[in-house]
This record gives structure tokens, C-alpha cells and sequence, in this order.
């Protein structure tokens, strides 16, 4: 790298712009967004059922079904923002929990997500933050959460992602 400049800040994000020199000499402008952590959570329960959220996103204009997720507090690790994010959005605790692997999001940005399949659901009290207020949850078929998913009924990329490899590991696909 060249050099790199900071170009704003919100709370967690930083947007920074790094110049990088290629091997032939060239020099191109990236953007980056630094941004925490996060967890994506598809329960499962013993029936076959899934629980999806649904919540508005402001930088589509749109609400999205999607799997719990949330990012990384402060000094969190991924299993921990898993078990709280499960919990505050849908009241659920799970007895068991299988790492579905890490992925990235977009290629500006540098957080990365920590995937997991929940099982031997129990239910609890939901806690949702102030923003999470209006959101819906859903109880339905996985089968039907997966079509969702693979049809364009869901559009949280995380979220797909996310429900293929819970398939995948409950050997559904």
C-alpha cells in the first residue's frame, strides 16, 4: 500500500481510502469500509421448523425476512453475539450450536460473518434493541425458509448463505 487516509466515521464504520501500487507501477484508489464482526443464526427445531425475522432496512427501503443476526459487541466473540443475538431477536435459546463457517460480505468491506445452526430450541424472552422494535418473527417450515432463500423471497445475502449451509449440514441438500 501506498498510503491510506481516513474519509469518515460513524460509531463502529470507518471508511477509509487506501492507494495501492500494482507491480507494473500502476496506482488505483480503494475504498474501504472497516466494520465489526457479525453472526448469523438459523435455528432449528425438532420439528423441522426455522424462525425468521423480519425488519426494516433503510438503505434498501425495504424490510427483509431474514436469519437473527447482529454485529460483535465490543470484545465479543462470535459464539457469544450468536447466543445474544438469537435470544434478543427472537426469544430463543439453543442447547446446541454447530459452526457453519465464515464469510465475507461485500468486497469493501472488512467484517466478516460467523455462520451457525441452532439446535434444541427452548424459548425465552425476547429483548430486542430500540431500532428492532417494529420487527417481525416468524415461526415456518426450514423447507420453506431454504425455497425463500433460493427463490428471491429472501434477499439478505448472509442470510441465504446462511440457510444453504444449515441444509447442508442437516443433509437436506
Amino acid at each position: 500500500m501506498v498510503r491510506t487516509k481516513t474519509a469518515g466515521r460513524s460509531g463502529p464504520f470507518v471508511i477509509r481510502e487506501d492507494v495501492i501500487r500494482f507491480t507494473d507501477g500502476a496506482e488505483a484508489t480503494y475504498t474501504v469500509v472497516t466494520n465489526p464482526d457479525s453472526a448469523f443464526v438459523v435455528p432449528y427445531f425438532d420439528n423441522g421448523d426455522t424462525m425468521l425475522v423480519r425488519q426494516w432496512r433503510h438503505a434498501w427501503d425495504e424490510s427483509s425476512w431474514e436469519v437473527p443476526s447482529g454485529t460483535f459487541d465490543d470484545g465479543e466473540d462470535a459464539m457469544t453475539c450468536a447466543r445474544r443475538e438469537l435470544a434478543e431477536e427472537t426469544g430463543l435459546v439453543a442447547a446446541r450450536y454447530t459452526s457453519l463457517g465464515v464469510v465475507h460480505g461485500a468486497a469493501f468491506l472488512t467484517g466478516r460473518a460467523h455462520l451457525f445452526l441452532a439446535e434444541g430450541m427452548t424459548a425465552s424472552d425476547r429483548n430486542p434493541e430500540t431500532y428492532e422494535q417494529d420487527m417481525e418473527v416468524l415461526r415456518l417450515p426450514f423447507a420453506d425458509a431454504l425455497q425463500a432463500g433460493l427463490d428471491g423471497g429472501i434477499a439478505h445475502s448472509g442470510s441465504i448463505t446462511a440457510l444453504v449451509r444449515a441444509a447442508r449440514a442437516l443433509k437436506l441438500l
